[in-house]
């Protein structure tokens, strides 16, 4: 009996979530900002997301969704360095599990344009949510340099990941799965921020 590769990349996608604290990122102030990204839920399953609703779009959404991403990260990140007052940014951080769970799960194939900005729209949140909590005594340079590199491999393994289940015969079906899955998550942690 042969094991599909896709499937057991997702077990082992879906065990490493499971096994991930359920605390934020953001209330975590001896992390560094190469743990930040991964030590919280809604962190790890927005930037997984993000790179497989790229695959899922496909094209140059697998690039551009990604960089904007991470290039607007790091504007939230220097507004949260300065500690302006950015309103919402919890419900901002879990709505964007939520909506990016969702769009995987029913395969939205929005115009590049919008998914770019959409995910740039959450990628200023979630910078700043990395910015604000940064640790006084973190160099920022190097603080900032590990949670967009952590960013940028977890969109890798989002997109790598879906870009194998999409080839898989049930693949499709198990990605949306996957999407309902994080969008649960994502609104169990907005239910403890509202």
């Amino acid at each position: 009996m042969t094991i599909n590769k896709s499937l057991i990349n997702s077990a082992i996608t879906m065990a490493a979530i499971l096994m991930v604290n359920n605390a934020y990122a953001h209330t975590t102030a001896n992390s560094s900002g190469w743990l930040h990204p991964i030590s919280g839920m809604d962190h790890l399953l927005a930037m997984i997301s993000v790179g497989a609703w790229s695959s899922q779009i496909g094209g140059r959404a697998i690039w551009i969704v990604p960089s904007c991403f991470v290039c607007f990260m790091f504007i939230g990140g220097l507004i949260g360095f300065e500690h302006i007052e950015l309103p919402a940014t919890e419900i901002a951080v879990s709505l964007s599990v939520v909506l990016l769970g969702l769009a995987i799960s029913v395969k939205k194939i929005l115009p590049l344009f919008l998914a770019a900005g959409a995910t740039a729209l959450f990628g200023i949140f979630h910078g700043y949510a990395h910015g604000y909590e940064m640790p006084l005594m973190q160099n920022k340079l190097i603080y900032t340099l590990g949670f967009l590199t952590t960013t940028a491999c977890l969109h890798v393994v989002g997109a790598v990941g879906a870009h194998f289940l999409l080839k898989s015969r049930t693949g499709d079906e198990l990605l949306k799965i996957l999407g309902g899955f994080s969008a649960a998550c994502g609104l169990y942690l907005l239910s403890s921020v509202i």
